[in-house]
């Protein structure tokens, strides 16, 4: 008798798996990946310091405009040994005007721990309508960091 359940045949059980089905899956898979994956970027492009980083040497050609938050929700600006306090909306003007004279100047937000998130976030958006590119963040190292 002569079948496909004959036991009297000489044929072996293959060994080997078809990887053709499972190419065919991953290779939709990352079609479907690489369209959907810019769809998934939404926000703000923020750089965030990273706590064990290196310090920003300053060089006296580029003295940076470092805008302070206290906790009290006051404003101060300072370039150089000058600190003076301001208003959200004179903010705009004097960076506007320091720019305006010296474009290469960065600009950095000192923000107290306690003041409120929305309030650090407002005042960079004040910067940004005031035309500044890039606005760094300034932190502390942590304790025992060297």
């Amino acid at each position: 008798m002569h079948g496909p359940f004959n036991r009297g045949s000489n044929r072996k059980p293959m060994g080997e798996i078809n990887v053709v089905p499972f190419i065919d899956v991953m290779l939709v898979l990352l079609v479907i990946f690489m369209i959907t994956a810019p769809m998934l970027t939404q926000g703000v492009q923020v750089d965030l310091p990273e706590v064990t980083s290196e310090p920003i040497e300053a060089t006296e050609d580029h003295e940076p405009i470092i805008v302070s938050v206290d906790k009290e929700g006051q404003y101060f600006i300072s370039l150089g040994d000058e600190e003076t306090a301001v208003s959200l909306d004179d903010i705009s003007n004097k960076v506007i005007a320091i720019l305006g004279r010296r474009p290469e100047t960065p600009v950095l937000v000192r923000g107290d721990r306690n003041v409120a998130y929305g309030q650090v976030v407002t005042l960079m958006g004040t910067l940004q309508t005031a035309g500044v590119p890039n606005v760094g963040l300034i932190s502390d190292p942590p304790p025992g960091d060297s």
